[in-house]
């Protein structure tokens, strides 16, 4: 991970952010960024149902940051079973989202950069494919094709010209068939120790 976001640090240097691995300090920062850019319905969308009490995959949580730091931008990648293949065996795959970008710095090239690191490093980790729900004409830049997730469904009402896929490993969703579940570890959550 770190080459690659010493890449993407270097590629921005002349610009006011770079690209870091999210930390447990950036949660706040993160939480009201997406309550922002969101809106007040984020958590109702089918794929909070694939993320909730989930974390993201592993090194696939990453920021934005201006020049002091603070977070203006984030991207997640979470670990889903993007159904079956042709012999019954489940599909890995990522979900890619929320991303988002602070509105006082839309159109400095930050969610693009944030989407270039996202991809880079998914597939340096060994990921076979990513899969979104998004604007088609943003993310088929990137390589995502509403073609690759023609036979998944996700658990819960979604646009099927929204819900995009991109293979990292050639033909990786190639047959794929069903409803994505959740497959990421899960949030530890505190023991409640009873009163004896």
């Amino acid at each position: 991970m770190a080459a690659v976001l010493d890449s993407v640090r270097a590629f921005f240097a002349q610009n006011t952010f770079t690209i870091d691995q999210e930390n447990p300090g950036d949660v706040v920062a993160r939480e009201n960024l997406l309550d922002r850019a969101m809106g007040p319905n984020r958590r109702r969308k089918s794929s909070e149902a694939l993320r909730r009490g989930r974390v993201p995959a592993e090194g696939l949580a990453l920021v934005a940051r201006d020049a002091d730091g603070h977070v203006i931008g984030t991207v997640r990648l979470w670990s889903v079973e993007a159904g079956v293949d042709r012999d019954g065996s489940s599909v890995p795959a990522l979900l890619l989202g929320p991303l988002a970008v602070n509105g006082a710095h839309e159109g400095q090239g930050i969610g693009g950069a944030l989407m270039r690191a996202a991809i880079a490093e998914a597939k340096r980790r060994g990921h076979g494919a990513i899969l979104l729900v998004g604007d088609a004409p943003y993310y088929e830049r990137f390589g995502f094709f509403a073609e690759k997730t023609k036979h998944l469904v996700m658990p819960g009402p979604f646009e099927r010209t929204r819900f995009l896929g991109l293979d990292l490993k050639a033909g990786w969703l190639d047959g794929a068939v069903g409803l994505l579940t959740p497959s990421g570890r899960k949030l530890a959550r505190p023991s409640l120790r009873k009163a004896a």
